[in-house]
């Protein structure tokens, strides 16, 4: 393996999500520079139609308080799209299980009950105080290819915030409460919200950004033709 090679692939497998952030601003240089390079991923015809509205400062704060007030207020989440399917197979809701159960206890609840699943889904919508917040969106008419494209813009900038020294945690969860995002952000009404991300400098010290979900292993996922 070659150093280029290795540093490239350690650069992909030290990403993971956080959930803990430092009270550390982000500079607003670095995320564009970031985003110039991750605007570099493919598109069909090179139209490029993913699009990111970044919450800072009082915007982020208005933002969180009107998240937890319709949380507080019993409103059920309304995403713009289904992104799972309605049933799973064994293997990947026992993945799925494993990762909700991880994250929770390493967040210090004694078992993954409703309370703590409350909780932990409360502080989704706090961004686990992240001093920014990215909202992610496409034309109200996208195709799955369209969230193909955005998929490979947003991994990039989750490997450049890795390579500039910040960390993040992609949330379909917020999504859900898409009209507050479009409402608090001015972002237009026919657009639709595919996801939020977390974005700062991750808290080492806290255990929940020591939590890494096992990933699974080449026979699960390859297929080799001869």
């Amino acid at each position: 393996m070659t150093p280029g090679l290795r540093d490239g692939l350690s650069l992909i497998t030290s990403r993971h999500c956080k959930r803990a952030f430092l009270d550390r601003v982000v500079p607003r240089d670095a995320l564009a520079e970031i985003f110039l390079a991750a605007g570099h991923a493919p598109s069909s015809r090179n139209t490029q139609m993913w699009q990111v509205t970044v919450a800072t400062g009082s915007a982020l704060e208005a933002l969180v308080d009107a998240l937890c007030a319709a949380f507080d207020r019993g409103d059920p989440p309304r995403p713009d799209y289904a992104n799972r399917p309605p049933s799973l197979d064994a293997v990947v809701e026992r993945r799925a299980g494993q990762a909700v159960s991880g994250v929770l206890l390493a967040k210090g609840y004694a078992a993954p009950d409703p309370a703590a699943a409350r909780a932990h889904f409360r502080d989704n919508l706090r961004f686990y105080g992240a001093p920014a917040v990215l909202v992610c969106h496409l034309p109200g008419n996208a195709v799955p290819g369209t969230f193909l494209e955005m998929g490979l813009f947003l991994q990039n900038v989750m490997l450049g915030l890795v390579a500039g020294g910040l960390s993040s945690c992609p949330q379909f969860s917020v999504a859900g409460y898409g009209d507050v995002l479009r409402l608090k952000l001015g972002i237009d009404a026919d657009r639709l919200v595919v996801c939020t991300m977390a974005v700062g400098y991750a808290d080492e010290a806290a255990p929940v950004n020591r939590f890494v979900p096992q990933r699974a292993g080449l026979e699960e996922y390859v297929q080799w033709r001869d």
